[in-house]
């Protein structure tokens, strides 16, 4: 079974119609979890409605919004209660292509990741500054780590059941989006099987996006704590 994690806050533009786009994609025997983070637009209730009418729909409610990382550690633990045998993570606005989710699981790695800079992969809707920043990250994190992951940043991956289990996830630092960085390297570090599929990745539909410059700063933080870590 694939269980799709989607953290969600104020994303009720989207919501919808991607629960919509993923259920049409995965199997009768696949599930979607939702985990909300007491979204003030009414992004829960939504999802509530949605669940309360398709049974694939699952949605966690947390009181609080706690960051990213947080919520995705929330949702992985509760796709493996729900006997997942690979769970997908990707952002609820559409910047990841429901069509790829297939492609994922179907690698059979530990974790697949899904990558804007391999052969194949690239973005749609972003300014060239923004692709800067992006590709530079990586380029630092590949410096300063020596982990060979061309795309450390993106959020469009497929964990294998394995994977997660061999992490101790009550031990992820990350709150916020250097949760990727971090996983990553536990990932490689643990000596899981990597691999990055191309995907193209397209700016939001609706909705605001929640990259801040702060987001930079943490993730630089962390890709010196990673390095310097044991």
């Amino acid at each position: 079974m694939t269980v799709v994690v989607i953290p969600t806050f104020n994303e009720r533009e989207n919501a919808a119609a991607i629960a919509a786009a993923v259920l049409s994609r995965i199997g009768e025997g696949d599930r979607l979890l939702f985990v909300d983070d007491s979204s003030p637009d009414g992004t829960g209730e939504l999802l509530d409605g949605i669940a309360a009418k398709e049974p694939r729909v699952e949605v966690m409610h947390r009181a609080a919004k706690e960051g990213l990382g947080r919520a995705y550690v929330a949702g992985f633990r509760r796709a493996l209660e729900m006997g997942a045998d690979y769970v997908i993570q990707m952002d609820a606005d559409f910047s990841h292509n429901p069509d790829d989710i297939q492609r994922l699981v179907s690698c059979g790695v530990d974790l697949a990741i899904g990558s804007r800079y391999v052969k194949g992969g690239g973005t749609v809707g972003w300014p060239f500054r923004r692709r800067f920043i992006s590709r530079l990250g990586g380029f630092v994190t590949r410096l300063v780590t020596s982990m060979p992951v061309k795309d450390p940043t993106g959020g469009f991956k497929c964990w294998s059941r394995k994977a997660l289990e061999s992490i101790d996830l009550e031990k992820v630092a990350s709150k916020g989006y250097s949760f990727q960085l971090e996983m990553n390297h536990i990932a490689w570090k643990g000596g899981l099987s990597i691999r990055e599929i191309p995907i193209v990745f397209t700016e939001r539909r609706a909705g605001y996006s929640k990259i801040t410059s702060g987001i930079a700063v943490e993730s630089l933080k962390m890709v010196f704590r990673l390095r310097f870590s044991r």
